[in-house]
């Protein structure tokens, strides 16, 4: 087995500042790839139980096992929001899962997607089929550049706009940032809504907290959704999301029967139950 720093007698331990005194580990059989990157460390596993598992700078991204989660709520909770989306920019997520679960939607006629890393999107292609088949639909229109400065250049264009980041640490730290959250607001369409990557409300208090602050005051409305991801730290991550006109915690469109019967994770049910937090989570948001 190939040598690499976060891999100890057949097991793939990932720490990390953020969840300080906590560690989480998965048992892998093959490294299939490593590389270090303009910006960061890229790696793909071969775990033994849950598939191949896609990490960077030694923090899990994905594993085949559980990433639908993810994937799906993070796509369909803005989009199914949305009374008629067409228009949608992707930052990040340069693996193409998200792209995959924008495509099913037919009343979405372009999608934007921007991805500082293009070795993440090759290395995806390579390793991850599953997903990156997101980028062959043929709305896709794929930019290689940092997504701050990609979003700035946009005016009302988008009516969704998904941020799949990775945590606000290297390169995907101004993700987390009032400016950048400012550039989204003005990409959108004036009933646009702004779905980004949340963290978790056990581990990451004070990120949440801050993103949520910055949707209220952006936004008309302002919501926190949680969804739960087996292989990430503490089993859950979140979604944070701003509307400039819709409502969020309902699906305002119907899921078409050819849509759910592609989902593992997604329903009407699920979108609303995914807002009715834990009483701490409450106060924790209500009160800012």
């Amino acid at each position: 087995m190939e040598d690499t720093n976060h891999i100890k007698d057949g097991w793939f331990f990932e720490t990390c500042s953020m969840w300080s005194g906590m560690g989480f580990a998965l048992e892998i059989e093959q490294v299939l790839h490593k590389e270090k990157s303009r910006f960061q460390q890229i790696e793909v596993f071969q775990t033994k139980n849950y598939g191949r598992m896609l990490a960077l700078d030694g923090i899990i991204q994905l594993t085949e096992f559980d990433e639908f989660a993810y994937q799906e709520m993070l796509a369909h909770v803005p989009l199914f929001a949305h009374p008629h989306p067409e228009t949608v920019l992707v930052i990040g997520g340069g693996d193409g899962g998200i792209l995959r679960e924008v495509g099913r939607h037919d009343c979405v006629t372009h999608i934007d997607f921007c991805e500082i890393d293009e070795a993440v999107i090759r290395v995806s292609k390579q390793f991850l089929p599953g997903l990156a088949c997101g980028f062959d639909d043929p709305r896709v229109n794929v930019n290689i550049g940092d997504g701050y400065a990609y979003v700035r250049e946009k005016k009302n264009q988008y009516d969704v706009i998904i941020v799949d980041s990775s945590d606000p640490v290297g390169p995907g730290e101004v993700l987390f940032q009032k400016p950048f959250y400012q550039s989204l607001k003005t990409a959108l369409k004036p009933d646009g809504i702004v779905a980004t990557q949340g963290e978790s409300i056990f581990l990451h208090k004070e990120c949440v907290t801050n993103l949520a602050q910055i949707t209220k005051q952006l936004f008309v409305h302002q919501a926190y959704a949680c969804i739960m991801v087996p292989t990430y730290p503490g089993g859950n991550i979140g979604i944070c999301l701003g509307s400039l006109g819709p409502a969020l915690k309902e699906p305002a469109r119907k899921v078409s029967e050819t849509i759910q019967e592609q989902l593992q994770y997604y329903t009407p049910r699920m979108h609303a139950a995914s807002f009715v937090l834990p009483v701490f989570a409450h106060r924790m948001l209500d009160n800012i």
